[in-house]
C-alpha cells in the first residue's frame, strides 16, 4: 500500500492497514505507502503533547498498503483502541510497550506515524490522551564520557543515580552551583549514550543488519528488510511503480506464503524513500514443516522470504494484473477528500522539490501501462544489498547464531558478476544521506568517504553501494534572511469541505539528536509548547471559543528531510477571521512573555515523571515499537538510546535548564508567526487554506463561501496587533478533597464492603489464577480490581455505566451522546475551574476520557501511583459522580459540534452510505446514528444532564483497576472515595428500554448513495443481524438452550462409544465444557469472522481483482439482546455491484464451500496470538473484566476469562457453523448500500431532519475514522 503521511495535516486520516490486532485477518500482507506524514520522529513536539516521547506506533493517514482501513483507530485519539479476547472495547495509551523516552523517542518512523501525545487532562470525549511511559529516575553522576560497548558505533553504558532532587536544587532560576560554564559546556556537548544492546554489523555485500534481544512479546520477533528506495527515484513515467514492486515482490513470494500455516504475519510499505517488508514470527513453531530448520527455528525461513521478497521476486505478468488491478482499486480508495487536502499541503510545503510530485500511490495513466520488463528493470537498478538494511527486534538469546543465519542466507545475494549500467544522475533520486543507517565502527566506515579506494574485486562486491547514500532533497529553509520572496497564502476550496482550515509552515533542516546539548533542546522546545497548548485549550474552553481547535506541531521528518512547524487552526467558516486572529495573539504572548516560574517547574516535573515511567517499563516494550524507534532514530541521524539510558540523560540535562533560555529556544520556534511580516523573520514555508465551496447559513440555507489570500493575510497581521498581556500564575490544587473533608465523608457515608450477592455471605472473592479480586460496596458499586506487575507503577482504571445512547426515549434524542460531550466541554467539577482541574491532572499524570456508547457510558483514567497519582485519580472520578458542574455555554458547544457533524454527513461518501444502512436496517432507529437538527434543536441543558445522571446510580455503574499497586493501597482508595458515593439504586424497570428492532423485508434492503466529486470513488456495506455474544436475539431467543441441548446428545453418544480413546475423551471433554458454556457465541463468533475475513480478502480482493480493501467486522452486544455484522468494501464505479456480489456469495457461501481444519487452526493461532501479545497490557485486563459484575450481564463470570484459551482451542468446524447458522445472511435479512462519487453521479446527496447521519462502531470509515462519528477535540 501506499501511503501518504504528512506532518502537515494533523486532520488526515489514517490510509492502510488496520492495527497489529487487525493485520493478520488476511493471510497476505497490508502494504502501505508512505507519503510523508512529517511525522514525529526525534522530536515529534506538538503543542498539546506533554511527554517529550513519542508515541507508539501507528500508521500515517496515508498508509497504502495490500490491507484494509483501520476503523477503530480514531483521528486524534491518543489512545490505542483494540478489543480483547472478550470482544469488549479496551482503550490503551499507545505509550504501552513504547520504547522510547524523551531522548529516544526524539524521533519516530516516518514509516508509522506517531498518535497524538498531549498533556494529561480530563474530561475528553472521545480523544482519551496518552500518559507515556515514564521512566525511573536516575542521572548522571558523572558527566565526563563512559565506556563504549565493543559492539556497534559509539554504544557507552550509562551510570545513574536518583534523581528526587533536581528541581530543588535548580529552583527554576538556576545558576549552576555544581557545574562551572567551562564544565557545564564540555557535558552538553558531549556524547550520548548509545543503546547498550544494539548489534549493528554489514555483510560483504554491503547489506546492514542491525539485531535487538528483546523478550516482548516471549518467543516472537520482527524482522523487517528495509531497502532505501521509493517513490522519490522514480523517473517521470515511473510514478508509482516502487510501489507497485512491493505489491508484485510481496505477495508473488512463495517462500513468504510458505510461513502462513506457522502463526507468521507479514507486510509491506512504501514511502517517499523507502521501501519496507516486514514479518512477525514466532521464533518456532509445534508444527513441524519445511520451514523450520533442525532446530525448529523458524529465522532462517524468515529471512529465506524477505531475501526472495526484497532480492530475487518473480515479476509473472499474471502477478502483476492482479496487482495492478489492485493498486487501482486501492487509489480509488484512498482517494478521500482527507486525502486531496494532505496531498495539497505537501505540494505547497515543498514546491520547490520532488516532493510535491512523487506521490507513492502514483498515477493512474502509467500504472495501467508498464509491464513486467519495465517494472524488473527499475528493480534491478534499486533493490540490492548494499542499498538495504535488515533489523530483527524479537526474543533471540544467541547473537552470534543470529550473525551466522543472517550471513548464510544473504551472503551470496548481490553477489553475483552481472553487468549493470550506471544510471543517469537523475535517477539517483534525492534521498538525503542522513537517511542512511550508521554503519558499525570497523566495517564500512563511510561509503562516500571510500568510494576512491575500492579496488576492482571490491567494486564486483559493492557496484550499486554508490546508491545508498544520495543528493539530498533540496529545500527553501524557513530561515532569517534566507529569502525575502514572500509566498501568498494559497486556498484549496473543494465541495466536500465542510469547514475552514488554515496551515501555516515553517521548514528548518533536521538537528540532530546526539549530544546532551542537542536533548537539552528539545527538551525545552517540548515544556514551551506544552504550556502553548495548556492555554489555548483551557482559557478559551471556558467560553465559547471562535476556533473548534489550534495545535502547533513541530517534529523532524525522515521522509522528507526536514523539521517543519505547523500551526493549524480549524473553525467553522463564518468564525475564520476570528479564529486566526486568535491564534497568532496566543502565539505572540507566549513568545513575548515566555512561560511563568510554575509553567516551567510543573511542565518539567511532569517530564521528569513522564521519562521516570517508562524507564520502568523497559523491560516491557513491544519489539515492534522497539524497532519502529530504531529505524526513526536511525533515518534521521539521532542516537539511539534505551529507555533508561533516555531517562538517565533526561535528568542530568533537566538541572541545567534555566527559565531565561526556556524562552528563548521556544521563541525561535514562534519567530515565523509572532514575527510575520517583519524583515528579521523567517518566511512561512507556506501558509494553506483548505475551505468549502458552500456553507450552511441559518434561515438562508447553501450559500457560497468566499475567501481570498489578501482576507487571510489581513487576518494574520489582525492577530498581531490585538493587546497581549503576560500569562497569570494559576493556583492549582494539591487535591480535590482534603483529608478533613475525606474524613467528614467517611464519618456520614460509613463506606464497606458487603456480601457479593444475598447467596454468597463473602465480602470479597480472589481468584489465584487470574488475580482478580471482585467486592462490592455498600453504596452498591461493585469492584474489580487486578494487582498487575507489568507496567511498573502504572494503573488504569475504567468506570462502566450501564445505559448509554440505547437509554435514550424518543423525546430525548441524542441526549445521552450531547450530554456527556457537556461533560467533557465543561470540565468543571465541585469549585474548582476548568483550568484548575486540567492543572490538577497535569501535576499527577492523568489522563481521562469520557464516552458515551451504544450499550453503556464510560470513563477511562490511566495514572502513575508515584506521588499519590492513583489517590488524585480517585479524588477526580468522586468529583464527577458527586459533584459535576453543568454549564450553558458547555452545552451550546457540544450541540454545535453535533449539529456541524450531521451537516457534514452529504460531504462524506462512506459515512453517507452507511448511515443509510444503519437507518434501513434498524428501522430508523437514531439512537445508533447521530442525532438530526430537529432532535438537538428539542433538547436542553436540564434534559441532557437527567439522560447522563439517571445512570449514574450505584448498582447501575461497576469500577475496575488494574495496576502496581497493593491491596491495601487499592481498597484504601476504594473506600475513601467510591464508598463515600451517594447510594444510589437503579431499578430495571424504571429505566426499561425502547425495543431496538431489526426492519423486516422492505425495498430499502439494497440502496445505493450518489455523491457529486470531481474525482470517481465507490463503497459499499453489507450487514445483518446477528445474536449478542451470550446468545439472545432480538426477538427473544436464547440460544444457548437449544446448544446446550446438542452437548447433552454428544455426551450421551460419547459415553456409549466404547471404543473411545483416552486422548479423544480428553478433546470430548473439552467440547463439551465449550458448548456448556455461556462464552460459547463469543468464541465461535470471533472464530467465524476470522474465517470469513480470510475468505473475503482471498476471494473478492486476490482472486477476483474487485476491490482493493475489504473486510468483516462484527458488533456483538453485551447488555443488548442483538448483534449485527458489517461487510465493508471499496471499488471503482463500474465493479463495486460485482464486488458486492461476491462479497454476498462469500459470505453465503459457507454451506458449499466447507470450512477447513486449516482455516480454523489459522484462526486460532490469530486469536491466541493476539491474546498472548496483549496479556501483559493493564488496558487488556480492563476489557477482560468489563461488565463481570453486571445484573445485565448475567452470564459473564471469571470464567470467561480464565477459560479463554482453553474454549478457543476446543472448537470444532461444527461449532463454527452452529455460529454461522445464527448470522442472517438470506436475502430478507440482508441489508446493502452501495456509494459511488464522481462528476456523473446519479444525484447529490441530500439531508433533511429525519435523513440521520453517523453510525456506529462497526463500519469502518475513511482511514481510520470512527464508524460513529463522535466530535473528538
Amino acid at each position: 500500500m501506499a501511503t501518504v503521511s504528512s506532518v502537515v495535516g494533523s486532520s488526515v486520516p489514517q490510509i492502510g492497514p488496520r492495527g497489529s490486532w487487525k493485520e493478520s485477518k488476511s493471510p497476505v500482507n497490508n502494504s502501505v505507502i508512505f507519503l510523508p506524514r512529517r511525522s514525529a520522529p526525534l522530536t515529534r513536539l506538538r503543542s498539546h503533547q506533554l511527554s517529550v516521547f513519542s508515541p507508539t506506533r501507528t500508521r500515517y493517514p496515508h498508509e497504502l498498503g495490500n490491507g484494509r482501513l483501520g476503523f477503530l483507530r480514531k483521528k486524534n485519539n491518543s489512545w490505542k483502541q483494540f478489543t480483547s479476547m472478550l470482544g469488549e472495547p479496551v482503550t490503551e495509551a499507545p505509550f504501552s510497550g513504547q520504547n522510547a523516552c524523551l531522548s529516544c523517542s526524539l524521533n519516530r518512523r516516518i514509516t508509522r506515524p506517531p498518535t497524538k501525545r498531549s498533556v494529561p487532562r480530563a474530561f475528553l470525549d472521545k480523544s482519551a490522551f496518552h500518559i507515556s511511559k515514564r521512566c525511573l529516575g536516575c542521572t548522571l553522576e558523572k558527566h565526563g564520557h563512559v565506556p563504549r560497548a565493543t559492539v556497534g558505533p559509539d554504544e557507552p553504558h550509562a551510570a545513574s543515580t536518583t534523581w528526587p532532587d533536581v528541581l530543588e536544587k535548580q529552583d527554576l532560576e538556576i545558576s549552576y552551583p555544581e557545574i562551572e560554564r567551562t564544565e557545564l559546556e564540555g557535558f552538553l556537548s558531549s556524547e550520548l549514550p548509545s543503546h547498550p544492546k544494539l548489534h549493528r554489523g554489514q555483510l560483504k555485500n554491503g547489506l546492514r543488519y542491525l539485531i535487538l534481544p528483546n523478550k516482548v512479546p516471549p518467543n516472537r520477533f520482527e524482522a523487517h528488510m528495509e531497502v532505501h528506495v521509493g517513490s522519490i527515484d522514480e523517473e517521470d513515467d515511473e510514478q508509482g511503480i516502487a510501489h507497485m514492486i512491493e505489491h508484485v515482490a510481496f505477495l508473488g513470494s512463495k517462500k513468504r506464503e510458505k510461513l502462513l500455516g506457522t502463526g507468521a504475519r507479514s507486510n509491506a510499505y512504501t514511502d517517499f524513500h523507502h521501501t519496507v517488508f516486514h514479518i512477525h514470527s514466532p521464533t518456532s513453531t509445534k508444527f513441524r514443516g519445511a520451514c523450520q530448520d533442525s532446530d525448529g527455528d523458524l529465522l532462517p525461513s524468515v529471512l529465506d522470504a524477505l531475501n526472495e521478497i526484497a532480492f530475487h521476486p518473480k515479476f509473472l505478468a499474471s502477478r502483476v494484473e492482479k496487482e495492478r488491478r489492485a493498486i487501482l482499486s486501492e487509489l480509488q480508495m484512498m482517494n478521500t477528500i482527507e486525502y486531496r487536502v494532505d496531498c495539497q499541503l505537501l505540494q505547497h510545503l515543498h514546491s520547490e522539490n520532488k516532493l510535491s510530485k512523487r506521490f507513492p500511490i502514483g498515477l493512474e495513466e502509467q500504472i495501467k501501462k508498464w509491464d513486467a520488463d519495465k517494472i524488473r528493470k527499475f528493480h534491478e537498478r534499486w533493490y540490492f544489498p548494499a542499498n538495504a538494511t535488515l533489523y530483527i527486534v524479537g526474543d533471540i538469546d544467541n547473537i552470534s547464531k543470529t550473525v551466522h543465519q543472517i550471513e548464510a542466507v544473504f551472503r551470496q545475494t548481490g553477489l553475483e558478476n552481472e553487468a549493470v549500467s550506471t544510471p543517469s544522475p537523475s535517477a539517483f533520486g534525492a534521498m538525503a544521506s542522513f537517511l542512511v543507517p550508521k554503519l558499525s565502527a570497523g566495517l564500512a566506515g563511510s561509503l562516500a568517504n571510500e568510494k576512491s579506494s575500492i579496488s576492482l574485486d571490491q567494486s564486483k562486491i559493492l557496484k550499486k553501494e554508490r546508491h545508498a547514500v544520495r543528493p539530498p532533497v533540496k529545500h527553501d529553509w524557513s530561515l532569517p534572511g534566507s529569502s525575502t520572496d514572500v509566498k501568498d497564502p494559497q486556498i484549496f476550496q473543494h465541495e466536500l469541505l465542510q469547514n475552514f482550515s488554515i496551515n501555516m509552515f515553517c521548514k528548518i533542516p533536521v538537528s540532530k539528536v546526539q549530544t546532551y546539548g542537542d536533548l537539552r533542546n528539545v527538551l525545552m522546545k517540548r515544556i514551551f509548547l506544552s504550556a502553548l497548548h495548556f492555554r489555548i485549550n483551557t482559557r478559551y474552553k471556558s467560553s465559547n471559543p471562535p476556533f473548534t481547535s489550534v495545535e502547533l506541531d513541530h517534529s523532524d521528518s525522515g521522509r522528507e528531510g526536514c523539521t517543519v512547524t505547523t500551526l493549524t487552526v480549524t473553525a467553522e467558516p463564518k468564525n475564520w477571521r476570528s479564529a486566526i486572529r486568535v491564534a497568532v495573539q496566543e502565539v505572540r504572548r507566549l513568545k513575548e512573555f515566555g512561560v511563568t516560574k510554575g509553567e516551567l517547574t510543573r511542565y518539567m516535573d511532569a517530564l521528569l515523571k513522564d521519562s521516570e515511567h517508562l524507564a520502568a517499563l523497559i523491560d516491557n516494550v513491544s519489539s515492534v515499537d522497539n524497532l519502529d524507534f530504531i529505524m526513526e532514530s536511525d533515518a534521521l541521524g539521532h542516537t539511539v538510546m534505551d529507555q533508561r539510558q533516555g531517562h538517565e540523560s533526561l535528568v542530568a540535562v533537566a538541572g541545567t535548564v534555566t527559565l531565561e533560555e526556556v524562552n528563548s529556544i521556544g521563541a525561535k520556534v514562534l519567530d515565523y508567526i509572532a514575527d510575520f511580516g517583519k524583515a528579521t523573520s523567517p518566511l512561512p514555508a507556506a501558509i494553506v487554506a483548505c475551505v468549502p465551496k458552500k456553507v450552511h447559513v441559518d434561515d438562508t440555507g447553501e450559500t457560497e463561501f468566499k475567501i481570498s489570500p489578501t482576507e487571510i493575510t489581513a487576518a494574520i497581521e489582525a492577530g498581531l496587533e490585538e493587546p497581549i498581556e503576560a500569562e497569570p500564575e494559576l493556583e492549582v490544587p494539591k487535591e480535590l478533597i482534603s483529608s478533613s473533608q475525606l474524613q467528614e465523608l467517611r464519618l456520614q457515608r460509613r463506606p464497606s464492603f458487603i456480601p457479593l450477592s444475598p447467596e454468597i455471605n463473602v465480602r470479597k472473592v480472589h481468584d489465584k489464577e487470574t488475580g482478580i479480586t471482585q467486592c462490592r460496596l455498600s453504596n452498591g458499586i461493585p469492584i474489580n480490581y487486578k494487582i498487575s506487575k507489568t507496567e511498573a507503577q502504572g494503573g488504569v482504571m475504567r468506570l462502566i455505566v450501564g445505559g448509554g445512547r440505547a437509554a435514550e426515549s424518543s423525546e430525548s434524542k441524542g441526549a445521552v451522546v450531547v450530554g456527556v460531550r457537556t461533560l467533557s466541554e465543561g470540565g468543571r467539577v465541585g469549585n474548582f475551574s476548568r483550568e484548575q482541574v486540567e492543572l490538577f491532572c497535569v501535576n499527577h499524570l492523568i489522563n481521562c476520557s469520557l464516552e458515551s456508547m451504544e450499550e453503556f457510558i464510560s470513563m477511562e483514567f490511566r495514572f502513575t501511583l508515584r506521588d499519590n497519582g492513583m489517590r488524585a485519580a480517585f479524588q477526580l472520578l468522586h468529583m464527577v459522580l458527586e459533584h459535576s458542574v453543568w454549564l450553558d455555554d458547555a452545552f451550546d458547544r457540544a450541540r454545535q459540534l453535533y449539529l456541524s457533524y450531521y451537516r457534514s454527513i452529504p460531504k462524506s461518501l462512506e459515512r453517507s452510505t452507511a448511515h443509510k444502512l444503519m437507518l434501513a436496517m434498524l428501522n430508523g432507529d437514531e439512537r445508533f446514528v447521530e442525532p438530526t437538527p430537529k432532535s438537538l434543536e428539542n433538547l436542553t441543558l436540564q434534559s441532557v444532564k437527567n439522560a447522563v445522571m439517571n445512570q449514574f446510580v450505584g448498582n447501575n455503574m461497576e469500577v475496575s483497576i488494574v495496576g502496581d499497586f497493593s491491596e491495601e493501597e487499592i481498597e484504601s482508595c476504594i473506600l475513601d472515595y467510591l464508598g463515600t458515593v451517594t447510594a444510589t439504586r437503579y431499578s430495571e424497570r424504571e429505566h426499561e428500554f425502547n425495543p431496538i428492532l431489526f426492519r423486516p423485508s422492505s425495498d430499502l434492503q439494497s440502496q445505493q448513495v450518489f455523491l457529486k466529486d470531481t474525482d470517481e470513488r465507490a463503497c459499499a456495506y453489507i450487514a445483518g443481524p446477528a445474536p449478542n455474544r451470550w446468545g439472545f436475539t432480538v426477538d427473544g431467543k436464547d440460544l444457548l438452550k437449544s446448544i446446550s441441548a446438542i452437548s447433552t446428545a454428544d455426551v450421551a453418544e460419547s459415553k456409549s462409544d466404547e471404543q473411545n480413546m483416552e486422548g479423544k475423551d480428553v478433546q470430548n471433554k473439552l467440547h463439551r465444557k465449550l458448548r456448556d458454556h455461556s462464552l460459547f457465541f463469543g468464541i465461535t463468533m470471533g472464530l467465524l469472522a476470522e474465517i470469513i475475513n480470510s475468505r473475503l480478502f482471498t476471494t473478492v480482493r486476490d482472486s477476483l481483482g474487485l476491490t482493493y480493501d475489504v473486510s468483516f467486522e462484527l458488533n456483538l452486544f453485551d447488555r443488548l439482546s442483538l448483534g449485527w455484522y458489517v461487510i465493508s468494501v471499496t471499488s471503482t464505479p463500474s465493479k463495486v455491484h460485482k464486488a458486492v456480489e461476491a462479497c454476498k456469495n462469500v459470505l453465503r457461501g459457507l454451506n458449499s464451500n466447507k470450512i477447513t481444519q486449516r482455516e480454523l487452526d489459522r484462526a486460532k493461532r490469530t486469536l491466541l496470538m493476539r491474546h498472548e501479545a496483549e496479556i501483559k497490557s493493564n488496558a487488556y485486563w480492563l476489557g477482560l473484566l468489563a461488565h463481570l459484575q453486571a445484573s445485565s450481564v448475567p452470564r459473564k463470570d471469571i470464567s470467561c476469562i480464565k477459560d479463554l484459551t482453553s474454549l478457543y482451542e476446543a472448537a470444532s468446524i461444527e461449532d463454527i457453523y452452529l455460529a454461522y447458522e445464527q448470522l442472517k445472511v438470506d436475502e430478507n435479512s440482508l441489508y446493502s448500500c452501495i456509494g459511488v462519487a464522481g462528476a456523473q453521479a446519479g444525484e447529490e446527496i441530500t439531508c433533511e431532519d429525519e435523513s440521520h447521519e453517523g453510525f456506529p462502531g462497526v463500519i469502518p470509515v475513511g482511514r481510520g475514522l470512527s464508524t460513529m462519528t463522535r466530535p473528538t477535540t
